[in-house]
């Protein structure tokens, strides 16, 4: 039985993935990698030790299956960006990591310019560091690159493409996030690509998220002609993951931060406040039940947490409450509530719907009775006060009321945040069955890009949750704690002055 097989690279680790014929996952390997910081705020990645990383998993996996290999898809961390030379295949800096806020000045000097309306018209986004461009301009800048010389510049994506298969190729879901792309046009944008002083030539080719780009080259761990034939964004990819394949359905991933989005279908909406337009795939008519049209987009409403995982790393990295990450989710259970305490984990910033590069992070309302749990119930809490900013933001942007949210990711095996959600959305929370909703997205792409499958009616069929949780009948306290909250996140805007 042949297998697809999945790389899923995030911010803090990858994941190679196989899946059988079914959709069942048949064997998975990580490994971490390197977070380096070298100076506040700034955020980096080596993107050779994530080659390593990546092809290590990968040959792990092969080597568990003992299977023949369908196909190869890619996730990836979206915005993070490396440069690299074609002739050495050498990275020629660190990657930038989405999280890096250095450009946040030049993002101020952009929207005082008055650019904002003319990006979030074109791409769907803010002005924010978050986003590739700001930080592809700092490389070629401060960075020591020479754009005259062949140097390649792309998402996590590419990178990982490239060395697979030699070929330079992104797909419209990543290109989508790089504040680079029209969306509306799906193509490059000529006059944003002047803005910000970027190469047209070195940017990658954007190809369908479904559909065979390059094969595997010699060498490897996966097999020679091996096709690539899935690429996309680790959110979006989440969203397929979860079999939200028609509009109105939404999923939220709980990882390092947490990414809600809700399919708004073909038509590509106005940019709406606080929230992002985004491409959530291209795909060929068949992958959708379209056989008559060659390809078919569907978009997206994203609302960016940036901090939810990160901020229980930090109560166990940080502050050494926690021995173990897992132990957060007990800790928080131990007390009824959170004493009084708001934590608003603005390490970097607030993305959705704030969008404030500035906000720092906030513990609010200790007393001398505040004990380690009420840090962690508040952390808990946060998760999901967060994610209730995000879907009101979409409520009122779309028109739509969520009647349920589909969630994954670490976070999503405590039962307590799932609880929270539900009372704090006031709609019912169903969680995968299958943790890994990230890989198998690019994994059930991959594999309808090779004809393994024939469409994602068929994979929505092998969707099921493990958990579903209703919200309590009275909103009351759960309306009051999320107030206190937004006068805690008040708290924390506009902090930093660097």
């Amino acid at each position: 039985m042949p297998v697809v097989i999945a790389i899923d690279e995030g911010t803090t680790g990858v994941r190679a993935l196989a899946v059988d014929t079914s959709g069942r996952p048949v064997a998975t390997n990580y490994r971490e990698f390197t977070q380096h910081f070298p100076r506040p705020g700034w955020v980096e990645h080596d993107a050779a030790e994530i080659l390593d990383a990546t092809l290590e998993v990968l040959a792990r996996t092969v080597e568990q299956v003992d299977e023949p290999v369908a196909a190869v898809g890619i996730t990836d961390q979206r915005e993070t960006v490396v440069a690299w030379d074609r002739r050495t295949g050498r990275p020629l800096h660190r990657a930038l990591v989405w999280q890096d806020r250095r450009t946040t000045e030049r993002c101020d000097e952009l929207t005082a310019a008055g650019e904002l309306p003319r990006i979030r018209a074109l791409t769907g986004l803010v002005l924010d560091p978050y986003f590739s461009a700001t930080k592809i301009e700092w490389l070629l800048r401060h960075g020591d690159l020479d754009p005259s010389a062949d140097m390649a510049v792309g998402t996590i994506d590419s990178w990982l493409a490239w060395n697979l298969t030699g070929e330079h190729v992104t797909d419209p879901s990543n290109a989508s996030r790089t504040m680079l792309y029209d969306i509306r046009r799906g193509e490059w944008s000529e006059e944003l690509c002047d803005l910000f002083s970027v190469p047209r030539s070195a940017l990658a080719e954007v190809r369908p998220s479904a559909g065979v780009v390059g094969r595997v080259r010699a060498g490897g761990p996966l097999p020679e002609g091996t096709p690539l034939s899935g690429i996309i964004g680790d959110q979006q990819s989440s969203l397929f993951g979860q079999a939200c394949t028609e509009p109105g359905m939404a999923k939220n991933t709980y990882g390092t931060g947490s990414f809600v989005l809700l399919n708004v279908g073909e038509t590509c909406p106005d940019p709406a406040e606080g929230l992002l337009t985004t491409v959530a795939w291209e795909v060929p008519g068949a992958v959708l039940g379209q056989p008559e049209r060659s390809s078919v987009t569907h978009h997206a409403l994203e609302g960016a947490i940036f901090s939810t995982g990160s901020a229980v790393q930090w109560l166990r990295d940080g502050l050494e409450i926690l021995d173990d990450a897992a132990e957060c989710g007990p800790l928080a259970e131990s007390v009824p509530d959170s004493g009084g305490v708001v934590l608003v984990p603005a390490f970097t910033g607030l993305g959705s719907p704030f969008w404030d590069p500035r906000a720092r992070g906030s513990v609010l309302g200790i007393t001398r009775g505040t004990t380690r749990a009420h840090l962690a119930r508040a952390t808990v809490e946060a998760m999901a006060f967060q994610t209730r900013d995000v879907v009101d933001a979409m409520t009122e942007a779309s028109g739509r009321t969520l009647e349920r949210l589909r969630v994954d990711g670490g976070a999503s095996a405590m039962g307590l945040l799932l609880q929270l959600q539900a009372d704090q959305l006031g709609v019912t929370i169903e969680r995968s069955a299958t943790q890994d909703s990230t890989a198998l997205g690019a994994a059930y792409l991959a594999g309808l890009g090779a004809g393994v499958w024939a469409d994602a009616g068929e994979i929505a069929a092998t969707w099921t949750p493990d958990a579903v949780v209703d919200p309590a009948p009275d909103r009351t306290a759960a309306d009051e704690a999320y107030r206190r909250w937004l006068a805690g996140v008040e708290r924390s805007r506009g902090w930093s002055t660097d």
